[in-house]
């Protein structure tokens, strides 16, 4: 069963990643930065300790034929990704559900990443795959104000019935 992250919704349409040769899969980003070539890169929502939580995002480079080359872990604390939402609601770093999302799987149409402000996690993104995939980002992206913000509620659109549209 697929898990309530929305992932594409946050991968493809909130971060706005600039590969044209991506996809979802899961909760699972993969993209191949340099058509042709043999690394790709992966990103992955980042658990903590507790069930259904997640506190950063993890990015690895995969070689097709060798495996994981290496990773790196992007916390969402440290990237200001909910500093706002956190501020709204008096969370204060080291207290239960600063800088984290959770999946609620009796809730479906709850976007656990509603209001993510994606600046720093998109321009640490930009870093790493600099390094790995140079020149890549700059030839897939579009303008380096594209996606910067979601101006957009990040809900589907209800249907009649009131459920999520399919």
């Amino acid at each position: 069963m697929p898990l309530a992250l929305y992932a594409r919704e946050f991968f493809m349409d909130h971060l706005k990643l600039p590969f044209a040769d991506a996809t979802v899969v899961g909760n699972a980003y993969f993209a191949t930065p340099v058509p042709g070539g043999p690394l790709r890169l992966r990103i992955n929502f980042s658990r903590t300790h507790r069930a259904d939580e997640y506190n950063g995002l993890r990015l690895a480079t995969v070689h097709q034929n060798r495996g994981e080359l290496d990773t790196v872990a992007l916390r969402f604390e440290d990237h200001k990704t909910f500093d706002h939402r956190d501020a709204t609601l008096g969370r204060n770093p080291g207290e239960m559900g600063h800088g984290t999302i959770r999946e609620f799987r009796s809730r479906p149409e709850w976007v656990p990443w509603k209001g993510a402000h994606t600046n720093g996690l998109r321009d640490a993104i930009e870093q790493y795959v600099s390094v790995w995939f140079p020149g890549s980002w700059a030839a897939s992206a579009p303008g380096r104000t594209v996606g910067r913000t979601n101006p957009k509620a990040p809900f589907p659109p209800a249907t009649r019935s009131g459920g999520r549209a399919r």
